[in-house]
């Protein structure tokens, strides 16, 4: 009902009560009450007397259809979603049901997480949150770099549709004129010696509204600008999974490695000087890349010394919040 609902309204015009009633085959009164549990979903709902319903500016929804023709060909099993608690969780019911490669996709989100289990902003249809499972075998030996790798593909996706400014921070982030655009966060199930399973999430701000963005404490960015030029959410989730495809096909075969160089060009902080830090230490130094295995090179004063992933987080000393 009220996915049927969201699409009637998605044109960002008015519609009477009584018109979406005869479409959705209920009462007015029906109707009133679905539009109060589109509110509770974070979604602007005008209501005018003698005009109607709508929500302004409309609604950019995923089309499944053109997902599926548009994957029709790979190996994907994909799944949208209408509103769930999160996408990663999916993923690994579905991994665990015998589905080789799932990619969950929701236009909302409950429970989303990001790094050290932050809280993901996700107000509906508005950005892109989605999970894909991939096999790999080896165990988690094989998988280093592989957050990196991620962001890398998300990079060269969004450059291909032709936004600039964007650039990765170590170890899964994506900024947009120094922002943060999108986030990774990577969970691995199976056997971690052995055959085990990635299950990649990415949350990509599209069209972020103003009133869910004070909800988020760090500068931010988002895509807004494409919608102008006729790309759409499911344009660029289509663009970004096909790269993700690409890459995860590359990475399998020769790891992180041959990528060091593609992801330090896309550094925003190559060769600058950085503050790391480590629970309650800050270490500053010259952040000088990425190994092969992903872990961060920085130049300090002792020499350059090397720094996994986990609860590091790195910030430019001239935008340290």
């Amino acid at each position: 009902m009220n996915q049927t609902l969201l699409t009637l309204l998605a044109d960002g015009q008015f519609h009477s009560g009584s018109d979406l009633a005869k479409c959705c085959g209920v009462t007015r009164a029906a109707i009133w009450k679905h539009m109060k549990s589109l509110a509770d979903l974070g979604i602007q709902i005008n209501s005018i007397r003698g005009r109607g319903y709508r929500i302004p500016g409309g609604l950019d929804l995923l089309d499944a259809q053109t997902l599926n023709e548009h994957f029709a060909s790979s190996n994907l099993s994909p799944t949208l979603l209408s509103t769930t608690e999160s996408t990663n969780r999916d993923v690994q019911r579905l991994i665990a049901e015998g589905v080789k490669y799932p990619l969950v996709v929701s236009e909302y989100q409950t429970g989303g997480k990001g790094r050290r289990g932050r809280a993901w902003v996700s107000p509906y249809a508005a950005n892109l949150y989605f999970s894909l499972g991939w096999p790999f075998s080896g165990g988690v030996a094989a998988l280093e770099g592989l957050s990196l790798a991620v962001g890398l593909a998300v990079h060269d996706a969004l450059r291909s549709l032709g936004v600039e400014g964007v650039s990765l921070k170590w170890p899964n982030d994506i900024l947009l004129d120094g922002r943060k655009l999108a986030g990774i966060l990577i969970e691995i199930g199976g056997d971690l010696s052995g055959d085990c399973a990635a299950v990649i999430g990415i949350g990509l701000n599209v069209n972020m509204p103003l009133d869910s963005a004070s909800a988020i404490d760090q500068p931010w960015a988002d895509l807004s600008g494409l919608r102008a030029k006729g790309v759409s959410r499911t344009n660029v989730l289509s663009a970004v999974v096909t790269q993700l495809i690409e890459m995860l096909s590359e990475f399998e075969l020769n790891g992180f490695t041959p990528m060091v160089d593609r992801w330090q060009a896309a550094n925003a902080y190559q060769n600058e000087v950085v503050k790391l830090l480590i629970g309650d230490r800050e270490i500053l130094g010259t952040c000088s890349g990425v190994d092969a295995s992903g872990a961060l090179r920085l130049l300090t004063d002792s020499g350059e010394q090397i720094f996994q992933g986990g609860e590091v987080s790195l910030r430019g000393v001239s935008n340290a919040s």
